[in-house]
């Protein structure tokens, strides 16, 4: 059931009449704020004086009054002189902050004076008002802090993402939706309006687009086994926003400061456009919208790039489309474009020929070029998915950079604007938590911590670029979200960290303040139905190296909750020890660690099990350096006592440059006999065993003496398997060991990347 959502959300204060810094509970936090120790009382009596060009009747203006309202239960005289002693002032004025949505807020006994340097501002202020507010409603009078406040946004584009191709939503969500973004300050939002799963918009020139392309079968199977729609069977899910909703949309989300950019997909993407215009593609075959992530064989992805009327059908969307949103950008896609069907069109190989094109990744910036001519002729610009870089960049299209920061940052070295939405941070789709305790999603890893940890300005970027990076938005992709619950769920409350990483500046930001903060707006949260995600509670096991002895530490996203762990391999309960300091390790220790909240232990346990050994905590040296992509844990990684999994995401170093050559250097002379070392294979991944493995012993004089060697028998099959290479040796006293393992592979004929190098990985360095 949905719920009403008031503009703002409110916060309970940690107000008790100290100057802390940081004391209540606002986000995103405001870039000075000084707190007194007094309180300003308001009540039925207080007036609201809108003075200075600032009408009851601007939309944005009515839309806080009513909140204000709403969450003091009771209204406010509202007029232009202020008829009482006490106000609340709204002014428009000439800040020193050149920002249009800067504003100043002063809060004294005798009332509340905003000042703005446009509409904008003074409804951004309105916001930080409202969450000063108890989270209740229904008072008699409410007592605020007085304080000051000096703020603006450090960026200028705040945005989240929806897709609404893989699950309709209804009309409201999206009202909700941009709510949400309203109260933390956002102010784009990214409307995905179709794909290859569904047609969203009408289009009433194309009224196909609606009427076939908006359905498909009803599939309840996970999305990646979701099967193509069989012989007789009916395409009834779906939906599609008319052009009178999509207005009020348009309209509702301008009253909230909030400019809508809509996305077109192309020119690949678009299975549900060819499912209902098939003469638009290669093969000009009929076929149907696809209910999932199977696609079939023949199944038509792309527009053919080599047919006229394919940019008149375009060209005639996208004038409809600029009708409906004024958007200055207008979001193309252009992203996971296969070519294949092009390098086997007549057409396209025409037109690579008849445009002088090198080939299909020209083609398709000639395609994106075409698009983008039409579309600043009506007085707009493009923006796209980073892979409109490729062949070439439109001359004033901005790029989305999501395949990591190198897109963005080839883009603001070319002095195009561009807006980061990295994976790694900015995909709200990913699981936010311990998968193992989370709804299906996706894919991916992407907690609260971490997307409160990104910075937008890439340090690769140089300064001189830096103005070409607007700001940033998270996405939510919609394939593993079929409800509105689930949608709520996902975003809250990463948002809210999104937010205050766009608004506010990088000095102010504090992780432990913003967790503390953020709990006030979860207990709103709660009050109002939505649902959240109460955090990551898995506990994460860090070994780290002091004074030659190996200690682990844990640690959890929370700051409050505390952690309880065992070393006998049971698992923890209440009675079991409180996490206080780093863990020391004397012996091979099976270590499991849990968080409780309000005396319930949460998730599942998090456990790692340490081996003990002779070069256990010793610091290895590498004349190669290990790649910054797979640095696990650091050169200790492969003397931490943790034997890596066939994740090679974690506990593995990669080597992806050179072969390993490693030394290990004992405190004096040590009996040994035997080496261990963990390599991984992981077929599809461009990961392989190295062909040879050598142990020798460095002599004090510095010449080696080879000890033990070993040749894989390199199997390349597919998969992910650890194989642990052991070498032994007659015992003997050695105070330095080195360890070879090479040469770097080269993937094997068959294999995707042939003719190019593969990637060493190892873990554990067991000595015995």
């Amino acid at each position: 059931m949905m719920k009403r959502i008031f503009l703002a959300l409110s916060a309970v204060l940690f107000f008790c009449g100290n100057t802390n810094a940081q004391s209540i509970a606002l986000i995103p936090y405001p870039n000075s704020c000084v707190i007194a120790s007094d309180s300003f009382l308001l009540d039925p009596s207080v007036s609201i004086v809108l003075p200075n060009l600032v009408s009851s009747q601007d939309a944005a203006i009515s839309i806080c009054l009513s909140s204000l309202q709403t969450q003091l239960g009771f209204a406010n005289r509202v007029d232009q002189k202020g008829a009482t002693a006490k106000q609340i002032q709204l002014v428009l004025a000439q800040l020193d902050n050149a920002s249009q949505d800067a504003y100043e807020m002063n809060i004294d006994q005798k009332g509340i004076l905003i000042k703005a340097n446009s509409k904008a501002g003074l409804f951004y202020a309105m916001q930080t008002l409202l969450q000063l507010l108890p989270n209740t409603s229904r008072h008699t009078a409410v007592k605020i802090p007085c304080l000051t406040i000096k703020d603006a946004p450090r960026f200028a584009w705040r945005g989240m993402h929806l897709d609404v191709s893989r699950h309709f939503f209804n009309t409201q969500f999206i009202k909700e939706y941009i709510d949400f973004l309203a109260a933390y300050k956002m102010n784009v939002f990214h409307w995905h309006l179709c794909d290859d799963q569904g047609w969203r918009i009408e289009i009433k020139k194309y009224p196909k687009l609606t009427e076939i392309g908006a359905w498909r079968v009803d599939r309840d199977k996970e999305w990646r086994d979701a099967q193509p729609i069989q012989a007789g069977e009916k395409a009834t899910y779906g939906g599609f926003y008319t052009q009178k909703e999509i207005k009020e949309i348009v309209a509702y989300a301008a009253a909230r400061n909030i400019t809508i950019v809509p996305e077109i997909e192309m020119p690949g993407h678009s299975i549900a456009a060819l499912a209902a215009y098939p003469n638009l593609s290669c093969t000009q075959v009929p076929q149907q919208v696809i209910p999932g992530g199977i696609y079939p064989k023949g199944i038509q992805a792309n527009y053919c790039a080599g047919n006229d009327s394919v940019f008149v059908f375009l060209q005639s969307i996208l004038e409809e489309v600029m009708q409906l949103f004024p958007s200055k950008l207008i979001h193309i896609g252009g992203d996971e474009v296969d070519k294949t069907d092009w390098k086997h069109c007549a057409k396209c190989q025409a037109r690579i020929e008849q445009e002088q094109l090198k080939n299909e990744e020209e083609l398709q910036s000639w395609f994106i070029r075409k698009i983008e001519q039409y579309v600043v002729s009506k007085g707009r610009n493009i923006i796209g998915w980073d892979e409109i870089l490729e062949g070439g960049l439109a001359p004033n299209a901005s790029v989305m950079s999501w395949r990591g920061e190198q897109g963005g940052i080839a883009a603001a070295k070319m002095k195009h604007h561009v807006v980061m939405t990295p994976g790694t941070h900015c995909y709200f789709d990913h699981y936010q938590a311990d998968p193992s305790t989370e709804p299906i999603a996706i894919g991916g890893f992407t907690t609260l911590k971490k997307v409160y940890s990104y910075e937008p300005i890439p340090a690769a970027l140089p300064s001189a670029f830096h103005q070409y990076v607007l700001g940033a938005q998270a996405n939510l992709w919609t394939e593993y979200i079929p409800t509105v619950e689930q949608a709520e769920y996902m975003v809250l409350p990463r948002m809210q960290a999104l937010s205050e990483v766009l608004w506010s500046a990088n000095e102010i930001r504090n992780w432990n303040s913003f967790s503390s903060r953020l709990q006030n707006h979860l207990r709103k949260f709660e009050q109002e139905g939505w649902r959240y995600c109460e955090g990551n509670f898995k506990v994460a096991m860090k070994p780290v190296l002091e004074d030659h002895k190996m200690r682990v530490q844990l640690e959890t996203e929370s700051i409050e909750d505390p952690i309880y762990y065992t070393l006998d391999g049971s698992d923890p309960s209440l009675f079991s020890a409180i996490y206080k300091e780093p863990i020391t390790l004397s012996s091979s220790t099976l270590l499991k660690a849990q968080l409780a909240r309000k005396q319930v232990l949460k998730g599942k346990p998090s456990s790692l099990n340490f081996t003990m050994h002779k070069a256990f905590s010793l610091m290895p040296s590498f004349e190669k350096p290990y790649s910054n992509y797979y640095p696990a844990n650091g050169a200790m990684t492969l003397t931490d006592g943790v034997f890596g999994t066939n994740d090679h995401h974690a506990n593995w170093l990669g080597w992806s440059k050179s072969e390993m050559i490693t030394t290990l250097s004992f405190p004096k002379d040590t009996l040994l006999q035997e080496v261990e070392l963990g390599c991984l294979q992981n077929y599809a991944s461009w990961i392989f065993f190295p062909e040879n493995i050598t142990v020798s012993a460095i002599l004090k004089d510095g010449s080696t003496k080879e000890l033990a060697t070993y040749k894989t028998d390199i199997k390349n099959t597919k998969g992910a398997i650890v194989n642990r290479v052991k070498l032994s040796f007659p015992v003997q006293k050695i105070t330095k060991l080195k360890i070879t393992a090479g040469p770097l592979p080269a993937c094997p004929k068959n294999h995707p990347g042939y003719g190019d190098t593969g990637w060493l990985f190892f873990d554990e360095l067991v000595v015995r």
